[in-house]
């Protein structure tokens, strides 16, 4: 099993990826939205509530600018490959029905010892306009295939604050939350299948990380921008440890000198999310 380095720095082909208000009241409801009856979440999880304009979760933003590349990573176990972080920054409004044209690049496969680190880029272009609608980046992490030699970059992020969080709040995730999430396009058998996460090392099927992302995003999205989608401009983060479903997650928030920081945590206290970072209008 080896990876092919010879795909680092090529853009892939535009690919179409266009979606619907259905596709986008699916990912609400994928990654929890309308669970909490003290949140008032009809403008994502409906389309025709009385004096309600249907709106589109932020986080969104990272199926939008997911399309087949075209390319193959080469050979690997699957169940060897898990996400290890993701960002996103929007230029825009994310529309209730959308259709972009997408290119993704590489741009790096680092050696981890135990593994190798594959980056990549992903920019998603107004189908109509032709302008730049949003941007992603995403790693994953897949155990075996390091060796390479190539050790890429030596930065790192800024170190998460020790003080206490100006603030929390918690979540909660569904025992069936990794089954409606799969319907959003991920049908990795990781989060579904036990005997697939068995080879994987898990004693059951986990939560798309991508999920946990987007339960993530709308805590940041009510805390910070008082619910509307026009505020939250960009989120990063790195995956730490797997959610089960039916967990339920807390999400830190720091104010810092440098910008808002956040945390996302299980019950008894291990990271799932860290190194998180946002920006809001």
């Amino acid at each position: 099993m080896t990876l092919d380095h010879g795909v680092i720095g090529v853009p892939s082909p535009p690919s179409r990826k266009a979606w619907t208000s259905k596709d986008a009241l699916l990912y609400a409801i994928g990654v929890g939205a309308g669970q909490d009856s003290a949140l008032d979440e009809l403008a994502f999880t409906t389309e025709n509530s009385a004096d309600i304009e249907q709106l589109v979760l932020p986080t969104f933003a990272v199926l939008a600018t997911q399309a087949p590349s075209g390319r193959r990573l080469g050979d690997f176990d699957p169940a060897k490959l898990v996400h290890a972080e993701q960002a996103f920054e929007l230029f825009g409004t994310l529309p209730v029905e959308g259709c972009v044209d997408v290119t993704s690049t590489v741009t790096a496969i680092e050696d981890k010892g135990s593994g190798a680190l594959v980056v990549s880029d992903a920019e998603a272009l107004d189908a109509q306009t032709g302008g730049v609608l949003a941007t992603s980046r995403s790693s994953v992490f897949i155990t075996g295939e390091g060796g390479s030699g190539r050790r890429g970059s030596s930065t790192s992020a800024a170190p998460m604050p020790d003080t206490a969080p100006d603030s929390q709040v918690t979540y909660s995730t569904r025992p069936e939350q990794a089954l409606l999430y799969r319907l959003s396009g991920d049908r990795n058998p990781l989060h579904s299948d036990p005997k697939f996460a068995a080879r994987a090392g898990f004693a059951r099927p986990i939560l798309h990380g991508l999920c946990t992302y987007g339960v993530t995003g709308r805590a940041l999205l009510h805390e910070l921008c008082g619910s509307d989608p026009t505020r939250l401009r960009s989120m990063a983060g790195r995956f730490t440890r797997p959610v089960y479903p039916g967990q339920d997650v807390t999400v830190s928030l720091w104010d810092t000198a440098d910008g808002i920081r956040f945390r996302t945590s299980l019950e008894d206290g291990t990271t799932v999310i860290d190194r998180g970072t946002v920006a809001i209008r």
